[in-house]
């Protein structure tokens, strides 16, 4: 008898964190250490001083929501002379730049974040 109790419970409790991962990966759960997933992020949008004399657009892997998103805008906004637009479903970053910026920097911003660049061009 214990072990049927025992046996239903792992199952419940599997049942639940199978939800949770499925909830997680849509982009419609809680994750990044974000609280509930309807809370509302705000993204601060960076504007640079000096003209933009390129554009580079960066592939990531990893973003799940739009606490990931933050997360990366923010890891890619505090180099000097550039500013990025995070786009979850594209899984891509586009950053504008008034100075000229090194990929291995940008790669380093990101990973540094806990994501994974799979391009940058």
């Amino acid at each position: 008898m214990a072990d049927t109790i025992i046996v239903i419970l792992i199952v419940l409790l599997m049942i639940l964190a199978a939800k949770q991962a499925a909830k997680h990966f849509r982009g419609e759960g809680s994750c990044c250490g974000g609280g509930s997933g309807a809370s509302k992020v705000t993204i601060r949008e960076k504007k640079l001083d000096g003209p933009i004399i390129g554009k580079k657009t960066i592939a990531i892997e990893g973003m799940h929501c739009e606490h990931c998103v933050q997360n990366v805008t923010e890891a890619i906004n505090k180099i000097q002379g550039v500013s990025a637009k995070v786009f979850l479903k594209e899984k891509k970053a586009v950053v504008s730049y008034e100075n000229e910026v090194k990929d291995e920097t940008l790669k380093r911003a990101v990973e540094g974040a806990g994501y994974k660049v799979r391009s940058i061009i």
